[in-house]
C-alpha cells in the first residue's frame, strides 16, 4: 500500500484544540478505544501514525487523528501524572493506552464525553490528577498546560493554511470575492523576499496570494475552511504549497497525456487537470483500492472528468502499450519516510528519532525503480519528481543515479528560479533541483527536481535553419518529425475516447496488461 502523507489533505497540520466539536458518548467511546488501541501498535512499532489513522476502520479520520496528535503531543506529561497518581494501580481494569487517552481528555481536552466505567475511575481520581499537574507545573515553573510541552513539539513550525483555488469551478479573483463577503480580507501580496515575514504576519481573518503559485492563497495556521461553502463546493482545495509545486513545474499544456504515477489521494491530479483546462488525459495510477476510492471522491467533487483512474501499479505499466505511448508528461510523487511533513508526530514514538538507514535504501531503490520507469516511455518530454522526504538518500541521490542511467538523454531543468532554497550540492545539476522546509519556507519538507528530454531542448535552440522567406526557423525535417508525433499521439487519444472514456464513479472495466490485470475506474 502507498501513503504520501504530504497529501493528507483532511489531516493537514491540525493544531492543538482545533479537532472535531465532542460527539455523541457512544461515539465517543469508540473514539477513545480506536486511539487507545493505535497507541499500543505504535508502542509496539506496528506502523506510522498517519498509517495507522488511514487504515483504522473508524469512519471520522480526521477527528480521529486530531485526538492521537494531541494525546501524542502530551504523551510524556500524562505519563508521569499516571505514575505519580498510581492511576493504574488504584483501577485495575483501566489499561494503560485508554488510561492516556482519558486523562488527556479530562486534564487538556474539552472534557471527559464518555459514562459508565471510565467516568466512574477519572471521577474518583479527579482531584488526585489535578493535583498531580498542578505540582508539574510548579515544578517547572510554568503556568500554561502547553509550556509543559517537551522542546521537540514546542519547536514545531506552524504552518500557514494554504488554499488553491480550483480554477476548474472558480477563477482566482471570484474566489477572492466570495472569501471577502464571507469576511476575509486580502492583505497586499507578499514579494518573494518578504513572503515569510509578510506571512508570519497575518491576523486572524487575512489572507494573501502566494508570490509563486498563481491559484494559491495564504491563510493564517488553524484557519477552518471544512464548513466553508468554497470548500464543499470543491471551488477551493485544502493543499500545502510544497504539494502544488510538481503540477506547477511540469505544466501540461491543455490536450496534454499525462500519467499521474501515484496518484491518490488526487490532490495534484486535480491541480493538472485545472492547469490543461479539463481537455485532454490523465492516466491516474494507484495500487491502494481505499486510497482510490477517496480519490474518485474528491475528483468529482473538483470537477476533474479528463482523469482516468487505474487501479494499479505505475511500474505494471507497458511503455509500449498505445494507451500510454503517446504520454508526454509523467508525474511522479512516490512512497517516501514522510520525514518532512511538519505535523508528523512519529518523532514521539520513535526512541532514535529517526528512519533507520534500511529502510532509507529500500525507499530509495523503490523511487529510483519507479523513476526509471517512468523515463522510459517513449514519448515522455518531462518528468517531474517529488517527495516530502529530508532526506538525500531519497532525493539528490535518485535523481543522480537516474540522469547518470539515463547519460545524454535528459537534463534537470532549473525550476522556479527565484526559489532560494535549492538541491543540496551533491552533483553538478542539483542545484536545479528545489527543496523547502518549514523553517524556511513556511511548508512541509519536500524535494521535486523536474527531468526534461534533451532531444527537446535540440529540436527548439539547435537545429534552425533558414526558412523560404528568409527568416530563421526551425529545421524542416525537425517540424516534419513533430507533426507525425502530434499526430500519432492524436489517433491515440482518439481511439481512448472512444473505447476508454472516463468511466462514471463506480464502472469497472478490466484490461489486461503485461500480463497483469489492471482496473479502470
Amino acid at each position: 500500500m502507498r501513503l504520501s502523507p504530504c497529501d493528507f489533505g483532511s489531516f493537514a497540520v491540525i493544531e492543538q484544540k482545533f479537532y472535531v466539536p465532542n460527539p455523541p458518548q457512544t461515539s465517543s467511546r469508540m473514539l477513545y478505544t480506536e486511539v487507545a488501541a493505535i497507541l499500543l501498535k505504535l508502542e509496539n512499532k506496528e506502523g506510522t501514525v498517519k498509517s495507522l489513522v488511514y487504515n483504522s476502520r473508524h469512519k471520522n479520520k480526521r477527528q480521529l487523528f486530531a485526538l492521537l496528535c494531541e494525546t501524542l503531543k502530551y504523551a510524556s506529561i500524562i505519563n508521569d501524572i499516571i505514575t505519580s497518581t498510581q492511576l493504574l494501580k488504584r483501577e485495575k481494569f483501566l489499561k494503560k493506552h485508554m488510561a492516556q487517552v482519558l486523562v488527556y481528555e479530562q486534564l487538556f481536552g474539552k472534557g471527559l464525553q464518555v459514562g459508565g466505567k471510565y467516568r466512574g475511575a477519572l471521577n474518583r481520581n479527579k482531584t488526585a490528577l489535578h493535583a498531580a499537574l498542578v505540582r508539574l507545573k510548579v515544578r517547572s515553573k510554568v503556568s500554561k498546560n502547553e509550556d509543559l510541552l517537551p522542546d521537540i513539539v514546542k519547536s514545531q513550525v506552524s504552518l500557514p493554511r494554504y488554499v488553491r483555488v480550483n480554477t476548474l469551478k472558480i477563477t482566482v479573483e471570484a474566489a477572492i470575492k466570495k472569501l471577502k463577503q464571507a469576511g476575509f480580507s486580502l492583505a497586499d501580496k507578499p514579494s518573494v523576499e518578504n513572503f515569510a515575514s509578510t506571512v508570519s504576519a497575518l491576523e486572524p481573518g487575512q489572507f494573501v496570494q502566494d508570490p509563486h503559485i498563481p491559484a494559491l492563497l495564504v491563510f493564517p495556521p488553524g484557519t477552518g475552511f471544512h464548513d466553508n461553502q468554497l470548500y464543499k463546493s470543491g471551488e477551493i482545495i485544502l493543499q500545502d504549497k510544497a504539494s502544488c509545486i510538481p503540477a506547477h513545474v511540469l505544466a501540461p499544456p491543455p490536450g496534454a497525456l499525462v500519467i499521474d504515477a501515484c496518484a491518490a489521494p488526487g490532490n495534484k491530479t486535480s491541480h493538472m487537470t485545472s492547469l490543461m483546462q479539463n481537455k485532454g488525459k490523465i492516466f491516474a495510477f494507484d495500487i491502494d483500492s481505499k486510497r482510490l476510492a477517496t480519490m474518485r471522491s474528491l475528483t468529482r467533487r473538483a470537477g476533474v472528468s479528463c482523469a482516468q483512474l487505474v487501479h494499479g501499479s505505475f511500474l505494471d505499466c507497458d511503455p509500449g502499450d498505445p494507451r500510454y505511448s503517446g504520454v508526454e508528461y509523467v508525474l511522479l510523487d512516490p512512497s517516501c519516510s514522510g520525514s518532512g511533513i511538519a505535523s508528523r508526530l512519529d518523532h514521539l514514538t520513535d526512541e532514535e528519532g529517526s528512519i533507520s538507514t534500511e529502510r532509507l535504501e529500500s525507499l530509495a531503490q523503490f523511487q529510483l525503480s519507479v523513476l526509471r520507469h517512468a523515463l522510459s516511455f517513449p514519448a515522455v518530454r518531462r518528468v517531474a519528481y517529488s517527495t516530502c522526504s529530508v532526506h538525500r538518500q531519497e532525493n539528490e541521490d535518485v535523481v543522480q543515479a537516474a540522469l547518470q542511467e539515463n547519460e545524454g538523454k535528459y537534463h534537470l531543468q532549473h525550476i522556479l528560479p527565484t526559489w532560494r532554497h535549492r538541491g543540496a550540492n551533491t552533483f553538478p545539476q542539483a542545484d536545479r533541483c528545489v527543496r523547502a522546509s518549514p523553517e524556511q519556507d513556511l511548508t512541509n519538507g519536500f524535494f521535486v527536481a523536474l527531468f526534461e528530454k534533451n532531444s527537446e531542448r535540440v529540436d527548439v535552440k539547435e537545429e534552425q535553419t533558414t526558412s523560404p522567406d528568409g527568416e530563421l526557423g526551425e529545421n524542416v525535417s525537425v517540424k516534419k518529425k513533430r507533426r507525425r508525433k502530434r499526430k500519432k499521439n492524436v489517433s491515440v487519444e482518439t481511439k481512448m475516447e472512444d473505447n476508454e472514456t472516463c468511466a462514471a464513479p463506480g464502472t469497472i472495466v478490466k484490461e489486461e496488461a503485461s500480463s497483469k490485470a489492471m482496473i479502470y475506474v
